[in-house]
């Protein structure tokens, strides 16, 4: 590569480390005078790389953009970063249905590593573990998270085409307040308008978004993952219950986290301490309850069950096999 070439890459990579370059600072990093800094800059425009010249006491050049991806310039630690966060979103499911491009990416940044870099890939591949397998969760549609995330930013209602856990299909209105990614999946929340309640839908049962005319205003309250886990905490399962438990709203929320429960936090009396236990009201729902004696217990906390009767039953069977494994030789 000739030292010119060299200087033009450098100039595209001085560039693409954001704000505005002016010509004094680009001479002199590149070592040379400033009309050869604007001989550079036309190299890149020949090469469709959007440089814009800013004028005025401040003035120089800066990326603007252009209507095609420029070549990047990433150092050592870029790239890792790149392939790392790309490896990394796609074992936890945050890739959508074009996860092709995700591994056409890496694949490309791969192919250029120095050595040096490729072996500290390597070295933190083979020692990388993942609690969850690859592909363990759906993905959305590119197209339909780009759509909904468009109306998201722009408060613009939005037509979709859902298929619920039941496999029923329905086509909804819904007005986007965001997008929120939870536990390996994509989550829309927003507003149904028909029957102005708050309601959550999965991207990937999604199957086509269309936006639509008009506009809703922003709103106030809790923000988009709150509103999340609060729709998991209250969504429409078998079993309505409904505890009543003596501790502090952190030692519940350590067994009880807002996407399964909510739980009633009253303003403290005057003087008194936020943290000091008391009893409070929990609410949840669930399909099964055969899972909440052990966690119940896990809590170590006195507690009351209110409903259902049948989790006295469960609890009190829970606690007597507890019982009789201990009663063992």
């Amino acid at each position: 590569m000739s030292r010119p070439t060299g200087r033009v890459l450098t100039l595209l990579e001085l560039l693409q480390s954001g704000g505005i370059r002016t010509v004094a600072e680009l001479a002199d990093r590149l070592g040379v005078d400033g009309r050869t800094v604007r001989r550079y800059v036309d190299h890149l425009i020949d090469l469709d790389v959007p440089v814009e010249a800013v004028r005025g006491r401040y003035g120089g050049y800066r990326l603007g953009p252009g209507y095609r991806l420029p070549p990047l310039m990433l150092s050592d630690d870029e790239a890792l970063a790149v392939l790392l966060g790309l490896v990394a979103g796609r074992r936890a499911g945050l890739m959508t249905t074009a996860d092709t491009a995700g591994e056409t990416a890496a694949a490309k940044i791969r192919r250029v590593l120095p050595e040096r870099v490729a072996r500290r890939l390597d070295t933190i591949l083979e020692s990388l573990a993942f609690t969850a397998s690859p592909g363990e969760f759906a993905t959305p549609d590119a197209g339909v998270l780009l759509t909904i995330a468009d109306a998201v930013r722009h408060r613009r209602p939005v037509s979709i085409r859902y298929t619920d856990r039941d496999g029923r299909r329905s086509e909804r209105r819904l007005h986007p307040y965001g997008i929120v990614a939870h536990s390996g999946r994509w989550y829309v929340t927003g507003t149904d308008p028909e029957i102005g309640e708050d309601r959550t839908f999965r991207l990937d049962r999604i199957a086509d978004a269309r936006t639509l005319s008009g506009s809703f205003e922003a709103p106030v309250g809790p923000g988009p993952a709150q509103r999340v886990l609060s729709g998991f905490a209250t969504a429409e399962y078998r079993h309505q219950v409904t505890l009543r438990i003596h501790g502090t709203v952190e030692q519940i929320r350590a067994r009880l986290p807002a996407s399964v429960a909510s739980v009633d936090e009253p303003a403290p009396a005057a003087g008194a301490d936020p943290e000091t236990e008391r009893w409070r009201r929990v609410e949840l729902r669930a399909e099964r309850l055969d899972w909440l004696p052990p966690v119940l217990a896990s809590l170590d906390r006195p507690f009351v069950i209110e409903r259902p009767d049948e989790l006295r039953g469960l609890v009190v069977a829970f606690a007597d096999r507890l019982a009789s494994y201990a009663r063992q030789a």
